[in-house]
């Protein structure tokens, strides 16, 4: 009787990672949980003697590995592209997003008169994340950190905080600071290497 339960909650737990892969936006994230549903399944087909069922999810689980390391080999381009703050294109581009930058930067709000950098991160040319801000003497001050869902693998982040720093000193930049509304972007923030400022929400990165 234990043993038919335990293969019962294998089997809707499987399911239940399958559909939810289904419903993630980032390629990664929905390989990884489709793989550990797919192996789940396979599991409890090998299990239960369902062999065709054990047989086809590991196949699936076989291929998502394969993906994964395909996409992890894959060699990217990034480049910036600065716009003016009053691009029509940046206006269209805020307005298309404004509900998912909502859950991440619920005060934003795009003033192109208080803007002085406004840079997009290409990923192969597609306009994969944003960043606006102010310089104010050496420190920029960031208004909106933003990643297109499909490419919110930390890359972008990585590109820019990691890759450009004499981009950014190149303008007289020598410190970075950002708030963070969420805990989702404040845990952003840290992996991207910017300390916490006393007990404030506000986050630095000193450029090197």
């Amino acid at each position: 009787m234990t043993n038919t339960i335990g293969l019962e909650i294998l089997g809707y737990a499987a399911s239940a990672l399958i559909a939810v892969s289904l419903m993630m936006r980032s390629v990664v994230r929905l390989r990884l949980i489709n793989l550990g549903g797919a192996a789940a399944f396979s599991l409890y087909g090998f299990l239960i003697g369902a062999y065709p069922v054990g047989i086809l999810n590991l196949m699936t689980a076989s291929i998502n590995v394969y993906q994964l390391l395909r996409l992890r080999r894959r060699r990217e381009i990034f480049c910036i592209l600065e716009v003016r703050p009053e691009s029509d294109y940046l206006r269209y581009f805020c307005e298309f997003q404004n509900k998912d930058i909502e859950r991440f930067v619920p005060r934003f709000r795009l003033d192109p008169g208080s803007t002085t950098l406004a840079l997009f991160v290409l990923r192969d040319l597609v306009p994969a994340g944003l960043l606006l801000g102010a310089i104010r003497g050496e420190t920029l001050e960031v208004d909106l950190d933003y990643a297109v869902p499909q490419y919110r693998d930390l890359k972008i982040g990585q590109f820019l905080f990691d890759d450009q720093g004499d981009f950014f000193r190149s303008r007289g930049v020598r410190e970075i600071v950002s708030d963070a509304d969420v805990v989702e972007h404040a845990r952003y923030l840290e992996r991207m290497g910017f300390e916490r400022v006393g007990d404030e929400s506000q986050y630095r990165l000193t450029l090197s």
